[in-house]
């Protein structure tokens, strides 16, 4: 399968970060197909827990730094409908970087079928919601996953 291939490619290109979930039934609509919008969740968990795996998590980012990771935009594409009790895996990696924003390019599939495709656009504010530089540590720690281009 097409599909397939490419991400094998680009995998082999950068680190990437993988979550796995589990649809639930809270997650579908009346015919048990996953309701669109709760992809949105699925592409933040997948987010959060690859900063968890960085060792750092939203809380600590504000503890630490006093910034947030806000979405600033999202374009998703949907491919295949997921459904109620299927096992999808999230992969994320980042497309590229600046000084205070990143593009996070994610994927859901199931299996070898690709379900739903994002690019986010992340940017790291402050507590009056001005964008502000990205902490040099988490910089430092994003390297291994960057693919594309670094803008600084």
């Amino acid at each position: 399968m097409l599909n397939s291939y490419l991400f094998d490619i680009i995998s082999f290109m950068h680190e990437n970060f993988f979550h796995k979930v589990k649809v639930y039934y809270e997650d579908t609509d009346s015919g048990g197909i996953v309701y669109y919008a709760n992809y949105l969740k699925f592409f933040e968990r997948g987010r959060t827990e690859a900063l968890v795996s960085l060792g750092f998590s939203n809380k600590k980012i504000k503890d630490n730094f006093g910034a947030s990771i806000i979405v600033k935009s999202c374009n998703i594409d949907y491919k295949k409908p997921a459904y109620l009790e299927d096992e999808l895996n999230i992969r994320s990696f980042i497309k590229s970087i600046t000084k205070t924003s990143f593009y996070m390019s994610q994927f859901i599939s199931k299996g070898e079928d690709l379900i739903v495709e994002a690019k986010v656009h992340l940017v790291f504010v402050n507590d009056k919601g001005k964008p502000i530089k990205i902490p040099e540590t988490l910089f430092k720690d994003f390297k291994p996953y960057f693919c594309d281009s670094i803008k600084i």
